[in-house]
């Protein structure tokens, strides 16, 4: 069946951008299941995401999940990112740990890793450097800072902080990290496959504080 779903992409006055999508009339996942744009009380919408490592947004029950089926209006993608929240509803927490309201319509995400995901480091000169998440350009973005990027030991995947109400914390994506990682220094005698110590950065050195271990539960 066809389920056309209003998705807020908004300003003040908010706009509706109308997506037509096919998707199965339930949809199972564990114990969890859902149909999307259910309404589980008057005049409330639902919907259901997911976010890959790679900072793409798609609706959770698409089948083939890349580029061409992700979604790419940044201004829709804007809107959900800025009002995106930790779920608190009592509903689908477990599965669907986060969520963003747009009015009466509620958009439950679940994360291949993290809701926010840096894409692009921006780099204007006399303007400070920035990292840019989720496909937003510049208007997702937070301040750059080397000294808290942090290398989970287990994974290699690289982390910086992100806002807080998403979290605090965001991944790299991996063709990001692969730029930043000739720029990662090592204790004398220790090679790439230990814990960096510093990030060469624009000719400074900068120690890494690891302040985002506390926020993995590391062995």
């Amino acid at each position: 069946m066809t389920v056309v779903g209003l998705l807020c992409c908004g300003r003040r006055n908010a706009t509706w951008l109308r997506v037509a999508v096919r998707v199965p009339a339930v949809f199972w996942r564990e114990k969890a299941s859902y149909t999307q744009g259910q309404s589980p009380e008057a005049r409330i919408r639902e919907y259901f995401y997911y976010i890959d490592h790679q900072g793409q947004l798609f609706l959770d029950d698409t089948k083939v999940k890349n580029f061409v089926t992700c979604f790419k209006d940044q201004q829709f993608l804007v809107f959900f990112f800025k009002h995106l929240k930790v779920n608190q509803t009592g509903r689908y927490q477990q599965h669907f740990p986060f969520i963003s309201l747009c009015g009466r319509e509620r958009n439950f995400l679940r994360c291949d890793d993290l809701p926010v995901v840096f894409t692009h480091l921006l780099s204007e000169s006399g303007c400070e450097e920035r990292l840019s998440y989720c496909g937003g350009g510049v208007k997702l973005t937070v301040p750059f800072q080397p000294q808290s990027l942090f290398m989970h030991p287990v994974s290699g995947r690289v982390y910086h902080p992100a806002p807080e109400h998403v979290g605090g914390v965001g991944l790299v994506r991996s063709a990001l990290s692969i730029e930043l990682s000739p720029h990662f220094q090592y204790s004398s005698g220790q090679d790439n496959t230990s814990q960096p110590t510093h990030f060469l950065w624009a000719g400074q050195q900068h120690t890494l504080s690891n302040e985002l271990s506390r926020r993995f539960l590391l062995q």
